[in-house]
């Protein structure tokens, strides 16, 4: 699978205003009814143009940090471990895909002021019979901002890290965020202690920029050279503080070991049982020597560390590569896997001795998918991205019901022409942003999602995404 960005350019700020006060006149025709748009599906005709339904969502808001992203982390903070009041404050990591390989930075960024508002899944009924979702959600959200007597627009703080390459993926160790581990494209594994920089951000007022200028040279705690080529799947586990592992497009997966605070041994003597290039890694949430793997070879192995080099277990999960895996962290059992045909399946993996795993299988998206991940907060739902340029959200539990589909559309008098043949685990779609490569939820704040593209990054909360946790629990 190809997973550079195409053509990486410097990321431009684009204007996202909406465009509902436009042509609406009184001299103007009758209002056509809104329409569900599905790529690949459906053609843009001459003179149609899509619009962002800003009312399905809590939150959402548009940046970017330079050059594109192909991999990013939200870092765990000290900030609260559930949060559910806005306005939210997040922490980052993002590695850059720059025109020259000189060019190239590691981004460890806040982003303060996240606005957002909470929305009844069905609206209230107001006098005016004519009110439909869009005036509902039209309401500002600078309004319970303004009381609080804070501003109102989302504040980007940035500090930069010169990598040597590209970076291929990133990621946070969950027990210590300040230490990072990144793929270049070099072939080099390396990992990086921010402490520095993420305290310097935490120190910073909203009007500073905080270095976002400058580009820091930095020495990295280890510089790992042992692999064979360059690689894309990178894992800390959740369980063993330190401990890491690493593949390679060689199919060959080193152990990680920490020797102190800022040490490692690396096993020179790689896991090997994938036949082609090892796409990404998940430990278990449970188990402190079980990881998973996928490969382009189409199969996702269970690897035990005590048990040798070779897999405990190898499925044939698809036909084509196995892009990613995501390893349930509510419900251990379950594991899911993305393909470059577009599909995904879950799997229950104590289901594995007899056979046959699968508990859900879905081909909805038409592209590869590049990123699949699920929720820290609900364990029946999980995100999906794809090349189509769609991100995906689901819930497994959910059946369709008829009569509830008709109650509520009763109660909103819904006019969106909804497509009839959408599987009823799909809770939402997200579109927008061009050459979807990597999402993740945060961890801290329920139904937060954010995700990278060619064309910068998006963070997310849709209205429709529910957690049990209580609403007013900060």
């Amino acid at each position: 699978m190809v997973r550079s960005l195409k053509n990486p350019k410097k990321a431009k700020r684009k204007p996202k205003g909406s465009k509902k006060d436009e042509g609406s006149s009184s001299s103007s025709g009758p209002t056509v009814p809104a329409k569900v748009w599905q790529p690949g599906v459906d053609a843009l005709e001459e003179g149609e143009e899509l619009q962002c339904d800003l009312s399905a969502y809590n939150s959402y808001h548009g940046f970017h940090i330079g050059w594109p992203c192909l991999s990013f982390d939200i870092l765990r903070d000290s900030l609260g471990l559930v949060r559910t009041e806005f306005p939210h404050t997040i922490y980052s990591i993002a590695g850059t895909q720059a025109e020259k390989s000189t060019w190239n930075y590691i981004g460890i960024f806040k982003i303060l002021n996240i606005s957002g508002k909470r929305r009844d899944l069905v609206p209230t009924k107001s006098n005016n019979e004519d009110t439909d979702m869009e005036s509902d959600s039209s309401d500002s959200d600078e309004d319970d901002e303004e009381e609080g007597g804070g501003t109102k627009t989302p504040v980007l703080q940035v500090r930069k890290v010169s990598h040597e390459g590209g970076v291929n993926r990133i990621r946070a160790m969950a027990q210590h965020p300040h230490i990072c581990a990144s793929w270049a494209d070099t072939g080099l594994v390396q990992v990086w202690d921010f402490s520095s920089h993420l305290h310097a951000l935490g120190e910073a007022d909203t009007a500073t920029n905080n270095g976002g200028l400058n580009v820091f040279n930095q020495v990295p705690l280890v510089k790992f050279a042992g692999h064979k080529d360059e690689g894309y799947a990178i894992d800390w586990s959740p369980v063993v503080p330190g401990r890491l592992v690493s593949g390679d497009c060689k199919n060959n997966i080193h152990l990680w070991e920490p020797a102190s605070e800022s040490t490692w041994n690396v096993d020179s003597t790689p896991f090997v049982g994938h036949t082609a290039s090892v796409e990404d890694l998940q430990w278990s949430p449970t188990e402190p020597y079980v990881f998973a793997s996928c490969s382009v070879d189409g199969t996702v192995a269970i690897w035990d560390t005590r048990a040798g080099k070779s897999p405990a277990v190898s499925i044939k999960a698809h036909k084509a590569d196995v892009n990613v895996i995501t390893w349930n962290g509510l419900a251990s059992c379950m594991l899911a896997s993305g393909s470059d045909d577009g599909t995904f399946s879950i799997r229950d993996l104590r289901l594995l001795k007899e056979g046959d795993s699968v508990v859900a299988h879905f081909e909805y998206h038409k592209h590869p998918i590049t990123s699949i991940e699920w929720s820290p907060h609900e364990a029946s739902t999980l995100a999906v991205s794809s090349a189509d340029n769609q991100l995906t959200i689901w819930d497994l539990s959910l059946e369709r019901d008829e009569e509830e589909e008709a109650e509520f559309r009763a109660k909103t008098k819904e006019q969106v022409n909804a497509p009839n043949d959408l599987p009823p685990q799909l809770l939402f779609v997200h579109q927008g942003q061009k050459d979807l490569k990597e999402l993740h939820w945060h961890p801290q704040i329920p139904g937060m999602l954010m995700s990278t593209a060619a064309d910068g990054f998006n963070i997310l909360m849709p209205s429709n995404v529910e957690t049990p946790l209580p609403a007013d629990n900060a």
